[in-house]
C-alpha cells in the first residue's frame, strides 16, 4: 500500500464538522440513529439520508483527510489494459476500479478511502504497490457500463452460436441428460447474459417462448413486450433447464407448471426473480418476473407524485384508522402505491403486517405473510387469524371474495388501518365492488377513507423530446376538463430509449376522498353514474384530467394517455 494512504484513525463526524459540512447536533442525531439500529447502519450513510451532505461532499472531505486525491471519474480516466488486473466481480463488488498502472504502482478508484483493509486485499490480487484515489459509487458504476462488458461476457449472437453446437444433440428427456445440458457452460453464460441485459435495460419480465420452428426471448420494457433474440429451436430445453437449476424447480418434471425464485446481485443489490413455467403444444414456456430492489425504495418522491395528490396521499395513509383502497388493472403500480404509503408511515411505534399473494418487495419493519391456497392459509383464514397479532395498519394484497371483503371491512371499523387493493375501472367502482361482494352500504359508507385509481404511462425520453402537433380533438377535450393545453410533446427516438422515444414510467391517479354528501350517496346504495357525479362536484380530478396535465407539463404523451384512459 502507497504512503498516500494516511493510516491514522480520523472519525467521521470530527472530519465533517471541521470542514463546516455538518453541526454537532447534526451528527448527534445520526449517531442516535445508528444506535437504534444497533450499529447495523453507517454512520455516513445516515449523514447523507438525512441531507445533511451530499455524498459528494462526504467523500471529498474524507479523501482530503487521509490525503487521498478525489477525482470525478469518468471512462477517459481509465486505460483499458489495465482492467483485466482485478477480476470483473472484485471491482464490481467492491466498486474497486483499476485506472492506470505506471512503474509498478497501480492507481485505483474507491469510495471508501479509509478502508485500509480493501487496500491491502487489492495489493495482494494485483500484486503490486496500490495507490488509491477516491470517487463516487455512482460514478464507478457509470464508468464501468460505458467500458461494456468484461471479457467472460461477449455479444449474445456469439453465445447463442457456442451454446447452440453444444446443445445440437436433441435431448433425451432423462433427467441426468437435461442437467448436463443446462450446465453447460456456453448455456450457462447465455442464461446469464439475458437475465443482466433484462436487469440493465429495466425490464418487469423476461419470457421464454417455445414455437414449432421458433423460439425468442422477449423482454418487457415499460409496459411493451420487446423482441431481443431468436436462439435455435433445439436451445429451447437446456435453456429451460438451466433456468429451473437456477430456481430449484424439477428439471423432469415438463408436464405440469412450476414456480420458483432466484436472487442475483446487480451492481451490489439484489435482485429477485419470480420464475413460472408452463408447457405449452411445443414446449415449456418460462416467464422471469423481474423485481428489481433498487429501484424498490418506494416512496411518494419515487412515485413522481404533483403537489395535490402528493397531499392527499399523505392525508389517507396518515388516517388513524378506516379502508383505504388502491384500484386499477394488473400492471397499473398498486403495490408500489401501497408500499409506499406503507414507507412513509413505518415506525417502530406501530406494528404493520400485511397478507399478499405473493410478496412483492421486502419491506424492513414490516411483517410480511405469504398466502398459501394449498394448504387452507387464504388471504380470508390469514386475515382472520393477523387480527390476533394486534396489529395497528394491515395492508391486504387483493380482495378478492366476500369473506376477505368483510373481515377487511369490520377490521377498519374496529380501529385498524386497512389498505388493500381492487380491480375497477374507476375509483366510484370500487365503492360498487365492496357492495358487489356483500358488504352492506352503511358499512361502506362509515370505513371508507379514499379511493385512488392508477394506470401507468410512458415517460418520453427526455434526451429525445420535441415538440408535437395537438390534436383538435385533444385540445377541445381539455378545454372541457377545464385544463389549458396549448402544446404537447413527443420523443424523436433515440439510441438511449431503443428508438421508441419513451423512457421509463409514471403513474396517472384519480383520489376520491369522499366528502359528507357522497358518504350519504353511498349509504343509500346509489348508482355508480350517481357517485362519479358526486366525486366530481367534491373536487375529484379523473384519471383524464391528471393525464391532461401530464401531457401539458411534457411528462408523457398524448397517445399514452389516450391508451390508459378515455374521455
Amino acid at each position: 500500500m502507497d504512503a498516500n494512504a494516511n493510516t491514522k484513525t480520523m472519525r467521521i463526524g470530527d472530519v465533517l464538522v471541521e470542514r463546516g459540512l455538518v453541526t454537532p447536533a447534526q451528527i448527534e442525531e445520526a449517531i442516535g440513529i445508528q444506535k437504534q439500529g444497533g450499529k447495523r447502519l453507517l454512520l455516513g450513510e445516515i449523514i447523507i439520508d438525512r441531507g445533511f451532505c451530499s455524498r459528494a461532499e462526504l467523500t471529498e472531505a474524507l479523501a482530503d483527510a487521509y490525503g487521498v486525491p478525489f477525482v470525478h471519474l469518468t471512462a477517459k480516466h481509465v486505460d483499458p489494459e489495465v482492467l483485466q488486473i482485478l477480476p470483473r466481480e472484485f471491482v464490481t463488488e467492491r466498486l474497486a476500479l483499476p485506472l492506470f498502472h505506471v512503474d509498478g504502482v497501480l492507481t485505483v478508484a474507491v469510495i471508501e478511502p479509509a478502508n485500509f483493509v480493501l487496500i491491502d486485499e487489492i495489493s495482494q490480487i494485483a500484486g503490486c504497490s496500490v495507490q488509491i484515489v477516491a470517487a463516487l459509487p455512482e460514478e464507478i458504476e457509470a464508468t464501468l457500463e460505458q467500458l461494456g462488458p468484461n471479457e467472460a461476457q461477449v455479444d449474445l449472437e456469439e453465445m447463442i452460436s457456442a451454446a447452440s453446437y453444444s446443445a445440437a444433440v436433441e435431448p433425451t428427456g432423462d433427467r441426468a441428460d437435461l442437467e448436463e445440458m443446462g450446465s453447460d457452460s456456453p448455456v450457462v453464460r447465455l442464461v446469464n447474459q439475458v437475465i443482466h441485459d433484462a436487469i440493465r435495460d429495466g425490464a418487469s419480465d423476461i419470457h421464454f417462448e417455445p414455437d414449432e420452428d421458433t423460439f425468442r426471448i422477449r423482454n418487457r420494457i415499460d409496459g411493451q413486450l420487446v423482441e431481443k433474440i431468436n436462439p435455435p429451436v433445439h436451445m429451447q430445453a437446456p435453456i429451460v433447464a438451466r433456468i429451473k437449476i437456477m430456481a430449484g424447480m424439477d428439471i423432469s418434471e415438463r408436464r405440469l407448471p412450476q414456480d420458483g425464485a432466484i436472487r442475483v446481485t446487480s451492481k451490489r443489490n439484489p435482485v429477485d426473480l419470480r420464475v413460472s413455467t408452463l408447457p405449452n403444444k411445443f414446449g415449456e414456456k418460462v416467464v422471469i418476473r423481474v423485481i428489481d430492489n433498487t429501484k424498490s425504495l418506494l416512496s411518494f418522491d419515487g412515485l413522481g407524485l404533483s403537489g395535490t395528490v402528493r397531499s392527499r396521499f399523505i392525508e389517507l395513509c396518515t388516517h388513524p384508522y378506516g379502508m383505504i383502497l388502491v384500484t386499477g388493472p394488473t400492471g397499473s403500480g398498486k403495490s408500489s402505491t401501497l408500499y409506499s404509503m406503507l414507507n412513509h408511515i413505518n415506525t417502530s411505534s406501530i406494528n404493520i403486517c400485511t397478507v399478499e399473494d405473493p410478496i412483492e418487495f421486502n419491506l424492513k419493519g414490516v411483517n410480511q405473510f405469504q398466502v398459501h391456497t394449498k394448504i387452507g392459509l387464504t388471504f380470508a383464514s390469514c386475515l382472520r387469524t393477523l387480527l390476533r397479532q394486534d396489529p395497528d395498519v394491515i395492508m391486504v394484497g387483493e380482495i378478492r371474495d366476500p369473506e376477505t371483503a368483510g373481515i377487511a371491512m369490520q377490521a377498519a371499523l374496529t380501529g385498524h388501518l386497512v389498505l388493500a387493493t381492487l380491480h375497477t375501472n374507476d375509483s366510484a367502482g370500487a365503492i360498487t365492488r365492496l357492495e358487489n361482494l356483500s358488504v352492506e352500504p352503511y358499512l361502506v359508507s362509515a370505513a371508507l377513507v379514499g379511493v385512488v385509481a392508477q394506470r401507468l404511462v410512458r415517460r418520453i425520453c427526455p434526451k429525445c423530446k420535441v415538440e408535437a402537433e395537438l390534436p383538435a380533438a385533444v385540445q377541445h377535450a381539455a378545454e372541457r376538463a377545464g385544463v389549458q393545453l396549448d402544446k404537447a410533446y413527443r420523443g424523436r427516438g433515440c439510441a438511449a430509449c431503443g428508438q421508441s422515444g419513451y423512457k421509463g414510467r409514471c403513474g396517472v391517479y384519480e383520489v376520491l376522498v369522499p366528502g359528507d354528501e357522497l358518504r350519504d350517496a353511498i349509504a343509500s346504495g346509489a348508482n355508480l353514474g350517481k357517485l362519479r357525479k358526486l366525486a366530481k362536484a367534491e373536487g375529484m380530478n379523473t384519471l383524464f384530467e391528471y393525464g391532461l396535465e401530464c401531457v401539458r407539463n411534457g411528462t408523457t404523451t398524448v397517445e399514452e394517455l389516450l391508451r390508459v384512459t378515455c374521455e
